[in-house]
Formats: C-alpha cells, sequence, structure tokens
C-alpha cells in the first residue's frame, strides 16, 4: 500500500510539475528566443542567471531576518516557500505567490499565515523605498524627453506614463508603511483595538455580542498575529540591517542585468544605463498583463534602451532574451522546491483563490 501511495504521489507531482512548465512558458515567444539567444556571449549568460539566484539567496537571508522575532526560520524552510511563491507570481495572475509563501510557511515551519504575510508585506515595503529611490534617480539622471513616447504592441510609453507608474508605487509605499507601524507598535495597536470595540459598543446590545464575535474579535486575533511579523520595526538596528540587505538585492539584481548587457551584440551601456533600464521595466510591469509579465516587460526594456540610442530590433531581442534569464530560473527552481517539499502548486492557487476571508488557506503535502 506504502508504494502505490509513494507512486501515485510521484504520479500526480510529476503532472503538476509538467503544468507548471506548461504555464510558464504558453507565453513566451520561444522562435524569437532562440534566434537572438544563440548571438549572446553564453558565459556572461550564466554570470548573470548566477547573479539571479545569489539574488534569491540574499532575499532568503532578509526575510529570515524579517522572520527572526515572531520565528526561528532555518534557510531551508524560508528557501523553498520563496522560490515556490515567486515561481507562482512568474506563472500564475494576480500575483498568487505573495499569498502562497505565507500560506506554505504556515505549513511547514508552524508560523501563523497572518504573522507570514506580515513579513512579506514588510519586505514589500523594503522594496518599495528602493524602487522609489531608484526612480527619482532615473528620473533625473535619464533627462526622458517630456515629448517623446512610443507605442509598443498597443502600450504607450512616455514620461507622464513613469510618472504615474511612480506615484502610484510612492502611495503604495505610504500605506505600507503606515499599516506597519500602526499594527507593528504597541502603543497604536492597543489603541486600533480599543477603536475597534469601542465601534461595535455603539451599536444596539442585540447586535453588539455577534459583531463582536463574528467580526471585532476575529480582527484582533489578525490584528495580534499580524503584529508578530511586524515585530523587526522595533529595533533600529534591524531596520538597518534589512535595509542593507534591501540594497543589496538590487545592487545584485542590476549587476545581474548589465552581465547580460556584456554579453549582447549591439547593446553598449554603462552601469548607470543599465540601472536605469532595469529600474523603467522594474516600473511598467506593475502595468496589468499576462503571467510572467510577457509584453509588457519587453515594451518597457524597449522603451528604455531607445533614450540610449539603441534601436528597436537590437532592443527588442535583448530585452526577451534578459527577461527569460531573469525568470526560468526562478521558475525552474520554484518548481524543484515544489517537488523537494511535496507541495501541490495546482491545490495552493484553488485554496487561495477559493478563500473568502482571511484565514490561514489550507495547504496539503502530495
Amino acid at each position: 500500500m506504502h508504494r502505490y501511495k509513494l507512486l501515485l504521489s510521484l504520479i500526480v507531482g510529476t503532472g503538476c510539475s509538467a503544468a507548471a512548465l506548461y504555464l510558464a512558458f504558453r507565453n513566451v515567444p520561444l522562435a524569437a528566443l532562440g534566434s537572438y539567444i544563440v548571438s549572446v556571449h553564453p558565459l556572461w549568460t550564466m554570470v548573470a542567471a548566477a547573479l539571479v539566484i545569489l539574488n534569491f539567496v540574499v532575499r532568503v537571508w532578509r526575510w529570515r531576518l524579517i522572520l527572526a522575532d515572531s520565528a526561528k526560520v532555518d534557510f531551508w524552510p524560508a528557501f523553498h516557500p520563496l522560490m515556490i511563491g515567486f515561481m507562482m507570481n512568474c506563472i500564475l495572475p494576480g500575483r498568487i505567490g505573495e499569498i502562497a509563501r505565507p500560506a506554505i510557511l504556515s505549513k511547514r515551519a508552524a508560523v501563523p499565515f497572518a504573522t507570514g504575510l506580515a513579513t512579506v508585506a514588510t519586505e514589500r515595503a523594503f522594496d518599495a523605498l528602493i524602487l522609489i529611490a531608484l526612480f527619482a534617480w532615473t528620473m533625473t539622471s535619464a533627462n526622458i524627453d517630456p515629448g517623446f513616447h512610443m507605442d509598443i504592441g498597443g502600450i504607450v510609453l512616455n514620461r507622464q506614463t513613469l510618472i504615474q507608474l511612480g506615484k502610484g508605487t510612492a502611495e503604495l509605499c505610504v500605506l505600507l508603511i503606515a499599516g506597519i507601524a500602526l499594527v507593528g507598535y504597541d502603543t497604536t495597536r492597543k489603541g486600533l483595538i480599543r477603536v475597534l470595540f469601542w465601534v461595535s459598543a455603539r451599536f444596539p446590545k442585540s447586535m453588539e455580542g455577534p459583531l463582536q464575535r463574528f467580526f471585532t474579535r476575529p480582527m484582533v486575533h489578525l490584528i495580534e498575529k499580524a503584529a508578530l511579523g511586524f515585530r523587526m520595526i522595533q529595533s533600529p538596528k534591524k531596520m538597518g540591517q534589512c535595509l542593507l540587505l534591501s540594497v543589496l538585492v538590487w545592487a545584485i539584481a542590476w549587476l545581474s542585468y548589465h552581465a547580460m548587457v556584456m554579453g549582447a551584440p549591439g547593446i553598449h551601456l554603462g552601469l548607470r544605463e543599465t540601472a536605469v533600464m532595469m529600474t523603467i521595466i522594474c516600473f511598467v510591469i506593475a502595468i496589468p498583463s499576462v503571467p510572467g509579465f510577457w509584453g509588457i516587460w519587453e515594451a518597457g526594456g524597449v522603451f528604455a534602451l531607445s533614450l540610449f540610442g539603441i534601436g528597436q530590433q537590437e532592443a527588442a531581442g535583448f530585452t526577451l532574451v534578459n527577461h527569460a534569464v531573469q525568470m526560468f530560473p526562478v521558475i525552474l527552481i520554484g518548481i524543484g522546491s515544489a517537488v523537494v517539499t511535496g507541495i501541490n502548486i495546482v491545490h495552493v492557487s484553488r485554496e487561495i483563490h477559493s478563500q473568502t476571508e482571511a484565514s490561514k488557506p489550507e495547504v496539503q503535502p502530495l
């Protein structure tokens, strides 16, 4: 019986992995990718891919630092959920991996789902801060002509588009920081909880009891669990360490992009121009598109490279190959992590999509 269960688990796991690979590659223009990639120096491609992997290793260190005040999570128990989450972001819509990561962590490391989700929010706040700083630098150093625009596949990109995307990111960052501070600090959190109970007490007695039972108390429980994930903000030292790791994350990403520049024919950029290109791509992919950002990523890359006099054909080929190098290692390692840990990706995505309230999703191993 045990042998049959093992065989069934292997079959289902292989099927899920094959489905994930199909989802990952269904939007990729493979013919165009193959025709350009042969012209890129393979050594620089390998360097770029290695830097992508190193980037995620640093992300794991950063996540463990954020988690440390609420749970001691070793490297591999943090690595696998993180890679599975980013892989799901690459192949499924709605950035579902951001929810899947804490859900998987809660199953494998006994970290409450709300706590894990709070640590992901903290991580995103640090990333947003770095991106906003890069955006401000880009808009001053790139000197984008207000009259310059490009229509790429129906997507119109110009200076105003970038400003609107930057504004949206800044607003999101402010909301994240405000929410983290409100829940993370004891004084403000206790005040928020008092307000919740005060509001429920304003209702008639016949409604107050059910309201507290089904809304106020569950909400307070959720807030307390989330607060565990925000504990790091009470330590200036750890905040500084997390900021340094965030700078390192984006510095490695920058070097990975530049490694591809070094190996690509017809693409002559310095480190400054590479940073501008990376920043513009990161903001443009905020525009809704297919999973994996195929098409919108290339539009951002072509627009950015055109600022430095690179023709659309060379820019499109380079951006497509760079996109693949930045994404494929994440997808393949994420699928490998799912196989190693026995996490059913399809089951996780269904559980999260069917969830209608803030509660811990059920994540079952194969």
